[in-house]
This record gives structure tokens, sequence and C-alpha cells, in this order.
């Protein structure tokens, strides 16, 4: 694929993108909260835009991340725990049940 062009209001020169996306992926970002990060705070539609995904920029800066899908699951081992001690727990029950249809949805 092709990146798209530049917008002339996009400010930030590409490498200052990659030392944004190192720099929120070493405080625990995931890949999407990064972009959404960017495109919010500092008006980037896309990192697309400098040739790479955020998840190889990560690759390349050597820095390891987890997926949503990898925290999504790190959550429902949580809640099972939870909820083993805490039998009448229904809000925590149903936030189990969410999490498990979004993993099954993924």
């Amino acid at each position: 694929m092709e990146a798209e062009e530049k917008p002339e209001w996009v400010s930030l020169k590409p490498s200052e993108i990659e030392k944004i996306v190192v720099d929120l992926a070493k405080q625990g970002e995931t890949p999407s909260k990064i972009g959404l990060f960017l495109r919010d705070k500092h008006g980037v539609p896309k990192v697309r835009i400098i040739n790479k995904k955020i998840v190889q920029i990560l690759k390349d800066a050597k820095i390891p991340f987890k997926s949503d899908e990898e925290k999504t699951k790190e959550k429902i081992a949580t809640l099972e725990k939870h909820i083993s001690k805490n039998a009448h727990d229904y809000t925590a029950k149903r936030a189990f049940t969410k999490k498990l249809w979004l993993v099954r949805k993924v």
C-alpha cells in the first residue's frame, strides 16, 4: 500500500511523530490508543502518512507492546478471579460477560 500524502496542516515531522509513538508506548499505551492520541492532541490524521504503521514503528524500536486482545484477556482473568471470590457481584459478572463478547467478536 502506498502512503497518503502528508496534509499541509500537519506540522510534525516524521521523526517527531515516531518519537511521540515510542514515548507513548513506553508509558504502556496500546497502538490503537497511540493513534487516537496522535489524532486528538497533535492533529495527525493517520500515522500511515510517514509510510509506517504504529506497530511497525514499535517493532523497529524493539519496544514490546500488548495488543487490545491481550489486554482484554488479562482483564477477563482478573474478573474471573474476582467473581470466584465475590459471587454476588453482579456488576462484575456483567462486565465479565461483555468482555467475553468482545473477545468472541474479534
